[in-house]
């Protein structure tokens, strides 16, 4: 049988409750969830299955909503390997991609995520993996479609000469 730990009274059942209600993140308000529940006279197993956590995550709960309050139910900052293109570099790398490449440098009309990945290689000396360059592209708002290439010395009056010869050609047929 898990050992009964004394559970601070500074809110009754009911106004933790309603405190869960304002809680910002689900696993907030099953903290308080499961509180009120063990406030209330059940185990910290029912508990916990009821607020879809476990018993361990339970015991903490208490432990800290005793040692801190309703505050310290909040969820804390994770911590986790930095990233590897800071913001300055994630902007330029999004500028890059609008800019597109130097056709008579790199002979590309524009550049796939394997390109961007050499470039981030190249200026920065990062190893990356495409996904990783797709998903930071999509969270600066730009997809992988391309446009269709165009070549850099072709003549807008004779494509639009061409297009008109078309369209009347099509329509005398």
């Amino acid at each position: 049988m898990a050992k009964r730990i004394l559970i601070c009274t500074e809110l009754s059942p009911q106004e933790l409750r309603q405190a869960s209600f304002e809680g910002e993140t689900r696993r907030e308000r099953q903290r308080m969830q499961a509180l009120a529940n063990v406030m209330e006279g059940m185990t910290r197993a029912e508990a916990a299955r009821l607020a879809d956590m476990c018993d361990q995550a339970v015991k903490d709960a208490i432990k800290r909503y005793n040692d801190e309050g309703v505050a310290g139910l909040k969820d804390r900052p994770h911590t986790g390997r930095p990233r590897k293109l800071d913001e300055a570099r994630r902007q330029e790398l999004h500028d890059i991609a609008l800019a597109g490449p130097d056709i008579e440098k790199e002979h590309l009309s524009s550049y796939t995520r394997e390109d961007l990945a050499s470039v981030v290689k190249t200026k920065w000396n990062v190893s990356m993996n495409v996904t990783s360059i797709g998903r930071i592209l999509r969270e600066m708002g730009l997809s992988r479609q391309k446009t269709r290439p165009s070549h850099p010395k072709k003549n807008p009056e004779a494509a639009e000469a061409f297009l008109k010869n078309a369209r009347h050609s099509a329509t005398t047929c």
